[in-house]
């Protein structure tokens, strides 16, 4: 006996009981499965049997009950507090941020500074999911840590995959991830706070990336590097989407709370990607099943919405959202300040420059919602099916009563993009695997104006119609050698109709343009990611049905390189085109919010866009410190002015020219003197921009381009305590160019009809420069067991600051100029209160 109570090594908790029982004269009830494959080594100062039991219970999360002086039992505890420390397998350092989450369930937490965390009242049968950026994630039971006794540890792989080394992790905020390809990935579901944001606006938070913003406060009118929105190849799970955003841009139009991952690219795109000579923006949903339902719903000043993952069988699984906005029954000031901006924030000035108030009253009847489906089968564990839909819609139905004039306007606006698309993934070996995709896109925008007074009507239809099917290919020549191929046929047909009844007029125009596209692309990872590459090349047969045809040969080069500890330099190069644009057309426009239509290339009027960039980067990175420096220039052939949203003397002569901009990207974030600590993230960026036109046929030739913002700087900072998070940031930009009237009795031409304006040199003049604070805050709360919940709010342009977003000049019935100039949005409250379980 005495042998056993001095043991120095671990035998079966079954086997100590009954030494117990002998020693102490009792006797215990318990389930032998409860009790089995746990070993015990009990420390040699217990020697009260109480003592013992107590050490059990925390060990193990084994309750013993006292029945009488002899009889006791020992049972499993149903919820149980477990702790453990998460290391790194290989060199055994301990990991801080890790995420654990009780899998099937809400309940998450990350590792503290010392790799370690602890979960209270969770179930005994439950799995935890252990991941972290650059290890392999791991499962691992609850019983297996309770079997082990103590805080056990669990030790991640490091996990090595080809082209895809994460430098930054915490680039921004948490969940922003700066890839060695020089590519950005968001992971919403690691998703940290943002200045302004209180829900993970997928379109607004790549606006703050370097490089990327919108000059008129939209996630519609996105310019990456000085190109036009529709420079942007937006993909919503493979998908190209011809339709962003809600309530005329102010809103993304994609539910982020299915939206798994986004990368942004901004050059050395692969060849698998054409069109969108500026960026590409990908969104893909969840890819996995899933064992447990999950979901969540909430709700804002804007808009409700609710998602849910629903396993269905072991492989076959259903995934929705739905979001629908509150804006025809309840006005929140949220509403009122976007509303304002959408139709009402613009001044507009006399040439004596006294403000011109006219006495209008407007009613509206505006909605907008939009559903996503995506049905997940695993046919077996070599072929994986992906069903996807969406369907996105914004409905107005407008009156405007100007009592100064006596005219009344009457307006109706209805927009939606409804997409449909599957993927068939499959592993054909372990080292050939292939994905095609097939889908189908149709945009729609019709608008309806009856103006003067009920006596003339405007129609106006823009329709989009795209089919596609796309083959990829990736083979794993050897460890350090990937090669992928692929074939992509894409047709597009675009119909733009006008139809106006005084006086009148009728216009249709409609085109095909089919692309048959293979492309090529190798790529080659050194030994410790030293030198990372890949090379390719894009071929792209493009033909209008009867008007022309065209082959384009675009190289693609993405070059990786260590240079030092810590320090990596980058060179990235690509030839891009595209062949579908949108026009601005500002005298006939939707309502004079929904300005763009989309048309065809036809190689004359409306060239195919073609782009040519390169670009050196370096970027330094060590813990939470990151510094990237990167130096670039692209040039873009092929535009139109009727593409680009002249509001001077170029307005409607639709000449051909292209642009180039010079640029440099700077980003600190989290530098040394700074506060430190998994709570704060700190950041500042600039960029510069020199964008001008080129049109050999205007005088001036070369003139600033409308969107050449030559200085961007913003500044934000992060902070969490506990289940709070904050977040303060201001952003600050040149004045965008505009062109001002000749002065004094130049300005007006009288003797053509009907009378002009005589405009300065293109682009002369500037507006204002741009400032805006914006903030937010959520904190997070448990309502129970299995639900979380958030509750957020936010203030975009806390000091209220006027900024000027456009400014354009027009002429009256009496022959006067009027300047219009566009404002920005308000101090605009938000609040949002959501729930997942």
């Amino acid at each position: 006996m005495q042998g056993q109570d001095k043991q120095k090594t671990p035998i079966p908790l079954v086997s100590y009981i009954k030494t117990l029982e002998n020693k102490f004269d009792i006797k215990f009830s318990f389930i032998n499965e409860d009790l089995e494959d746990i070993t015990v080594l009990v420390p040699d100062n217990l020697v009260a049997l109480d003592d013992i039991l107590s050490y059990i219970q925390a060990q193990f999360q084994i309750k013993s009950q006292k029945l009488s002086n002899r009889y006791y039992t020992l049972t499993k505890k149903t919820l149980v507090t477990i702790c453990a420390k998460v290391l790194d397998n290989f060199a055994d350092n301990t990991i801080p941020g890790a995420t654990i989450e009780v899998f099937g369930t809400e309940i998450a937490m990350t590792t503290a500074a010392d790799g370690t965390f602890s979960l209270n009242d969770i179930p005994r049968n439950a799995t935890l999911k252990i991941r972290y950026l650059g290890y392999n994630t791991k499962y691992i039971g609850v019983e297996n840590l309770l079997r082990q006794g103590g805080c056990p540890k669990i030790l991640l792989a490091q996990h090595y995959e080809q082209l895809k080394e994460v430098v930054v992790y915490k680039f921004l905020t948490t969940g922003i991830i700066k890839e060695t390809d020089a590519s950005i990935t968001l992971n919403t579901a690691e998703f940290g706070i943002l200045p302004g944001l209180i829900e993970p606006d997928i379109l607004q938070t790549v606006q703050a990336l370097p490089g990327i913003k919108s000059i008129d406060e939209t996630v519609s009118d996105i310019n990456v590097r000085g190109g036009t929105n529709d420079q942007n190849l937006v993909l919503w799970n493979g998908i190209k989407m011809y339709q962003s955003g809600h309530f005329f841009g102010l809103i993304s139009a994609f539910n982020p709370y299915l939206t798994d991952k986004i990368t942004v690219i901004k050059n050395g795109t692969p060849a698998a990607f054409g069109d969108g000579v500026s960026s590409v923006i990908q969104m893909e949903t969840d890819n996995e099943l899933s064992t447990h339902f999950t979901g969540g719903a909430g709700f804002n000043f804007i808009s409700g919405d609710a998602y849910g993952q629903v396993p269905i069988t072991e492989k076959i699984e259903l995934q929705f959202s739905a979001r629908r906005s509150t804006t025809d029954f309840l006005n929140t000031p949220t509403y009122n300040k976007f509303f304002d901006r959408a139709f009402q924030d613009s001044k507009v000035t006399n040439q004596s420059n006294i403000t011109v108030d006219d006495e209008i009253l407007r009613d509206e009847n505006f909605f907008f919602y939009d559903f996503t489906g995506k049905l997940l089968y695993d046919i077996n564990d070599q072929h994986q099916l992906r069903l996807n839909f969406i369907s996105i819609t914004n409905n107005l139905d407008y009156t405007e009563n100007n009592l100064t004039d006596l005219e009344t306007t009457i307006s109706l606006l209805d927009q939606t993009n409804l997409s449909v698309g599957g993927q068939l993934q499959s592993q054909w070996t372990d080292r050939l695997s292939s994905n095609l995709n097939v889908y189908y896109s149709r945009y729609n925008l019709d608008a309806q104006s009856l103006f003067n007074n009920q006596i003339q009507l405007l129609f106006q239809n823009n329709q989009v119609l795209e089919n596609a099917v796309k083959l990829n290919t990736d083979y794993i020549v050897s460890d350090k050698l990937k090669w992928n191929n692929g074939y992509q046929y894409i047709e597009t047909g675009i119909v733009n109709t006008t139809i106006l009844t005084q006086p009148p007029f009728n216009s249709e125009i409609k085109g095909v343009i089919r692309i048959h596209a293979p492309h090529t692309e190798i790529g080659y990872t050194s030994d410790g990611n030293r030198f990372v590459g890949k090379v390719g090349v894009r071929l792209n047969y493009i033909e209008n049905l009867g008007t022309f045809s065209k082959f384009l040969i675009e190289p693609r080069l993405n070059l990786s390189f260590r240079l030092a500890n810590y320090l990596r330099g980058e060179v990235l190069g690509e030839f891009k085109s595209q062949s579908t644009n949108q026009i601005i057309d500002l005298e006939q426009n939707f309502l004079g919010i929904e300005k763009r239509r989309w048309t065809l290339s036809d190689d004359n009027t409306i060239p195919i866009t073609q782009s040519k960039q390169g670009s050196i980067g370096i970027n330094y990175e060590k813990n939470s410190f990151y510094l990237g420096l990167e130096g670039f220039y692209k040039k873009v052939d092929g535009i139109s002015t009727r593409t680009q949203g002249f509001q001077n003397q170029n307005q409607f002569n639709g000449e051909i020219g292209s642009y180039d901009v010079k640029g440099l990207e700077f980003l600190i974030n989290n530098p040394p003197g700074w506060p430190k600590g998994n709570n704060y993230s700190s950041w500042l960026s600039y960029t510069y921009n020199k964008n001008d036109y080129t049109f050999e046929t205007i005088i001036p030739n070369s003139f600033p381009n409308n969107l050449d913002i030559r200085h961007t700087l913003t500044f934000a900072t992060t902070y969490s305590y506990k289940d709070l998070q904050v977040g303060l940031g201001a952003n600050f930009r040149s004045g965008k160019p505009f062109t001002e009237p000749e002065d004094g009795n130049l300005a007006l031409d009288t003797s053509v009809f009907p009378v002009q304006i005589n405009y300065k040199s293109p682009n002369s003049s500037r507006l204002p420069d741009y400032l805006r604070v914006d903030a937010s805050a959520i904190y997070k709360f448990n309502i129970g067991r299995q639900i979380k919940a958030n509750a957020g709010v936010s203030i975009l342009n806390l000091t209220n600051k006027k900024n000027s977003l456009n400014k354009y000049y027009r002429i009256t019935d009496d022959n006067e100029i009027e300047a219009v100039e566009s404002i920005s949005l308000g101090i605009t409250p938000n609040v949002s209160f959501r729930v997942y379980f």
